[in-house]
């Protein structure tokens, strides 16, 4: 633990900001503080992570009958407290709720429908699962987080002695109950029976406060999660022992293709992959007995619906080659499967409701020596995982080196993490390439924005890739997308860039090998230089971009796709365009020749020839050049095609896009240009 105590950051100032604020706005000051205090919770990682947790307050409103109506706002699906707004606190009727306080039963589908019903508003978020146990609490402010320290104090087989003793009278000790309404029926048993206290202590879950006022609400909690964090301190701590420290030869770059391979189980659900090492994580996976703690659980119930009741262990040797290592990954994955499948099939006995099975891919891979590799639908989420086995390092760890980790039983895991209310939080991306990771390379170009924003339209992660190192920096401040400053004519530079992706994502499905440059010139008069020069940014950076990318597709084996941007000069030269025809031809053939030698593993080849797109390669000055050399104006020298018609660099995204879903298509080449028999292929 370290010496820092969770600070306090009420500030009266603040208070009085967002009051003003939200009365402008037409909320009540009850409003008002219930988001500041919120997002003061939801701002701090120790407390709250990624959706956990929830706030409430009690209020009036009045509804469009006019009439006042007694409501609790209550945290809505889907919302972050940290950045919460009053739309992300339905305004649910109270007394519907309190009308259920002696029901003893209610299932989960009567309690959602029962709540959405009693809505003000009915396009609101549905509300929490916990609104009952909100309800059922008779305090205007109820505060609730799923913090580390509580975690700390309550995972482990002493917690309820160990918390009589940190904690006072005003707090009650709750044994682990599912949430949801039977939670809330034993909160109000406990409230009945202890009607004095503040504050709720639910083992292996969290804890909740409460008062009619929202900075004391707010105050408890930080004043009882301090009080846990300075028990902590006080214990004698032993360091978790270690396995011996060891550099292997392998690298994540290297590993996390073969991983996401793995965890992916064929091309048709692909899975994105994200690396992560620090200080506190290369403590947690290298521990001795690591399989024993790092599979006891989660440090609370719902981080399992992020990554799986247990991560999958893999060691390493000094010496492991990458195929040493890709045979153990391999076998690991195997066991790892068995055994979730017989997890599930145990506990799947327990239940009435029969379920089922969730895909058997782990979300958490942890490799001694080398990190942890996280698993998603998308990087969003893989991120997510990682944050949440971070905290989970962080937790376990610390109770290991005072006692032994213990949590909930497996059933109890399996009940959350089969739990529909608790699935419903994954938001599962069903776009037409959702789980395909994309490289743009001269992606700040008009026809790689254009691109870039269709393969994201169709839910892909792209990343881009572009040698103009300003725009680079500037689009790295505008997305969210990873911009990567790279020369694509320097192999070193490449493979940089390549393993950079393999890190982030865990590997590449689609490359999309755009850059070029436009030299023209009569071939008889043009000076070597300049034509070697147009033969590295027109043909070398793509087989250096293809190089690197069938190195991935291969190692990952799960299919992949080589789009490559050839234009209509390799099979209809222009005159006095033969620096940049040349380069152009001999890419049409590297486009074949990657069909022929890699379409056995799965990776297709194609190609666009597009003409006459207006962008940073056929700027204003190129056109009038161009038009020129055919004595025709500008005008008609972009609409020169069958159609008579401008082609623009949309099309040429809409190319690329059809075919990187032409899932029998390779060795092909789509022509772009308006139409022009001297440039059809046949």
């Amino acid at each position: 633990m370290e010496d820092i105590a969770l600070k306090n950051n009420w500030s009266n100032n603040e208070a009085k900001k967002y009051i003003l604020k939200y009365s402008k706005l037409g909320h009540s000051k009850d409003m008002a503080l219930r988001v500041y205090t919120t997002r003061l919770l939801g701002r701090n990682s120790e407390l709250v992570l990624h959706g956990g947790g929830n706030t409430s307050v009690k209020t009036t409103i009045k509804d469009l009958d006019g009439k006042n109506y007694d409501v609790l706002c209550v945290k809505g699906s889907g919302w972050d407290m940290a950045e919460i707004e009053p739309e992300g606190l339905p305004a649910v009727k109270l007394n519907p709720l309190l009308a259920l306080k002696n029901k003893k039963k209610l299932s989960d589908e009567e309690m959602v429908a029962y709540q959405k019903r009693n809505l003000i508003n009915i396009k609101s978020p549905n509300p929490s699962v916990e609104t009952f146990l909100h309800a059922f609490l008779p305090f205007k402010f109820v505060d609730h987080t799923h913090s580390d320290a509580i975690m700390n104090v309550t995972n482990r087989p002493n917690s309820v002695a160990f918390c009589k003793k940190i904690f006072g009278k005003k707090v009650s000790l709750i044994r682990y109950v599912m949430p949801g309404y039977g939670l809330a029926q034993k909160i109000k048993e406990v409230y009945t029976k202890n009607p004095n206290i503040n504050c709720l202590i639910l083992l292996n879950h969290g804890i909740f406060t409460f008062s009619n006022d929202a900075k004391e609400s707010y105050d408890l909690m930080i004043q009882y999660v301090t009080d846990a964090e300075k028990a902590l301190r006080k214990l004698k701590r032993k360091k978790i022992k270690q396995i011996q420290k060891i550099n292997p030869k392998i690298t994540p770059s290297q590993i996390a293709p073969i991983l996401r391979g793995l965890a992916s189980n064929g091309a048709d659900k692909k899975f994105i992959l994200t690396f992560r090492n620090n200080k506190t994580l290369k403590y947690f996976i290298n521990g001795k007995n690591v399989e024993r703690y790092a599979t006891e659980g989660t440090a609370t119930p719902d981080h399992v619906i992020r990554v799986k009741p247990f991560p999958l262990i893999i060691k390493t040797k000094r010496k492991s080659t990458i195929e040493d290592f890709k045979k153990n990954a391999n076998k690991a994955f195997l066991n790892y499967r068995k055994k979730y499948i017989k997890y599930f099939e145990q506990n799947q006995k327990k239940v009435k409701e029969k379920k089922k099975m969730l895909d058997s891919s782990p979300r958490v891979i942890l490799v001694q020596n080398i990190g942890i590799f996280c698993i998603g639908d998308t990087l969003k989420s893989a991120k997510v995982a990682a944050d949440l086995t971070e905290t989970n390092a962080r937790v376990i760890s610390s109770v290991e080196e005072t006692s032994k980790y213990k949590f909930i039983s497996k059933k109890d895991i399996f009940d959350v993490e089969y739990w529909s209310l608790e699935q419903a939080k994954i938001k599962k991306e069903t776009k037409k390439l959702a789980g395909n990771i994309v490289a743009i390379t001269g992606a700040f170009g008009k026809i790689g924005a254009a691109t870039y924003k269709l393969f994201k339209k169709h839910g892909a992660e792209v990343i881009l890739i572009d040698n103009n190192k300003k725009k680079v920096i500037e689009m790295s401040k505008k997305l969210n997308d990873l911009c990567i400053f790279c020369d694509v004519t320097n192999k070193e530079n490449v493979k940089k860039a390549f393993n950079l992706i393999s890190s982030k994502y865990g590997g590449l499905d689609i490359l999309i090998s755009n850059a070029g440059t436009a030299i023209d010139g009569a071939i008889a008069e043009v000076d070597d230089k300049i034509l070697r020069k147009s033969f590295e940014d027109n043909f070398f950076s793509h087989q250096n971009c293809a190089s690197e990318a069938t190195k991935i597709m291969k190692s990952q084996n799960i299919d992949g796709c080589l789009l490559f941007n050839i234009s209509k000069q390799s099979v209809n030269p222009g005159k006095n365009f033969g620096p940049y025809g040349l380069p152009k031809s001999a890419l049409l053939n590297l486009c074949k020749q990657y069909a022929l030698d890699y379409g056995s593993y799965g990776i297709r080849s194609n190609g666009v020839n597009a003409d006459r797109i207006k962008s940073g390669l056929l700027n204003d000055k190129m056109i009038k050049s161009r038009a020129k050399a055919r004595k025709i104006s500008t005008e008609d020298y972009m609409k020169g095609n069958l159609l008579l018609n401008e082609v623009k660099a949309e099309d040429v995204a809409e190319a690329f896009f059809h075919l990187s879903i032409s899932k029998k298509t390779t060795g092909a080449v789509l022509t772009v240009d308006g139409g022009n028999i001297a440039a059809s292929l046949r």
